[in-house]
């Protein structure tokens, strides 16, 4: 598994279509904006890696276009035949809180007294 850190977002390589990753055009073709997606998709056309992003299935942004299972269908639609193309995976970083839930129920959990 190859991982990827990008202005404090880190990334799963989940998939390498014909070697289509290159960490460093991603690096400067990254925006801020892609931040908010749970997948980042690249693809290259006629020299120029173009970066998509998509929702997780179950997220409350996800559109149809946006979620994870149009991935297939962009691909076939918007990119060309038999590109190459890679999928980032938004993980986790170490040490974050898996859920708002847990986060707000730590903050509500009431000090010990100090004897």
């Amino acid at each position: 598994m190859d991982f990827v850190e990008i202005q404090g977002q880190r990334y799963e390589l989940v998939k390498n279509h014909k070697n289509g990753w290159n960490p460093e055009v991603f690096e400067k073709r990254y925006s801020e904006v892609l931040k908010k997606y749970d997948y980042i998709v690249g693809d290259w056309g006629y020299g120029q890696l173009r970066l998509k992003g998509f929702f997780s299935d179950r997220h409350p942004k996800a559109t149809r276009e946006t979620r994870m299972t149009h991935f297939e269908e962009y691909l076939h639609e918007y990119c060309n035949f038999g590109c190459a193309y890679f999928v980032l995976k938004r993980v986790k970083s170490p040490g974050t809180p898996s859920s708002k839930k847990n986060r707000s129920r730590e903050r509500r959990q009431p000090k010990q007294k100090e004897e």
